[in-house]
């Protein structure tokens, strides 16, 4: 990821990824036979390797179609009709500040979420199927003890899949981040750092 923070562009094929959870999660594989096993009983991240399976079940991780999967900043995107969700990696602050951007016209009480599963699993399976079924659904990631040491320690996931951003997008400048003295205090330690 720290060539899409400067500024490049990542693309990510069933090659070049090294990780067989990251593989399937991204939906190049099916699942590796030896991931609920390696998952439960070496990582011990699930108590039982028949948990694992079921929770892949239950989420229902699909095949891509499309030979990539591209990594890219915001500003770097020429069309959004392809993009699935956007990553954002953020502190305690930004945090606050995205999560309160979610909530301001959804009350639901699953509006952020957080799921078990790898950092693919948080940042691309789930907004893949939330954003495929217009979904409201917004995800903090980043859990997973295996992804942990590649990024700051002060930094998660927080993943909006395309259909929700479309929505958020039109309540930005409503919204809390905008024109609000709390806001306000948040914005001006984050410009401090």
């Amino acid at each position: 990821m720290k060539t899409v923070r400067e500024g490049g562009i990542i693309s990510l094929n069933e090659e070049n990824i090294g990780c067989g959870g990251g593989k399937f999660y991204t939906g190049f594989t099916e699942m590796p036979e030896r991931v609920p096993t390696f998952v439960s009983l070496k990582e011990k991240y699930k108590k039982t390797p028949q948990m694992v399976i079921d929770f892949v079940e239950q989420i229902g991780v699909s095949r891509t179609e499309k030979k990539y999967l591209h990594f890219a900043r915001i500003d770097k995107v020429k069309s959004f009709e392809e993009v699935e969700g956007i990553v954002f990696l953020a502190n305690p602050d930004m945090l606050s500040g995205l999560t309160t951007w979610a909530f301001y016209d959804n009350n639901a009480e699953d509006c952020v979420v957080s799921t078990f599963g790898s950092g693919c699993s948080s940042v691309v399976t789930q907004a893949t199927i939330e954003n495929r079924k217009g979904g409201k659904r917004t995800f903090i990631g980043f859990f997973d003890p295996s992804v942990r040491p590649y990024f700051e320690a002060d930094k998660l996931s927080y993943t909006i899949p395309m259909s929700r951003f479309k929505e958020m997008y039109l309540t930005m400048r409503q919204s809390c981040l905008f024109d609000t003295h709390a806001w306000g205090k948040i914005r001006e330690r984050m410009d401090a750092e």
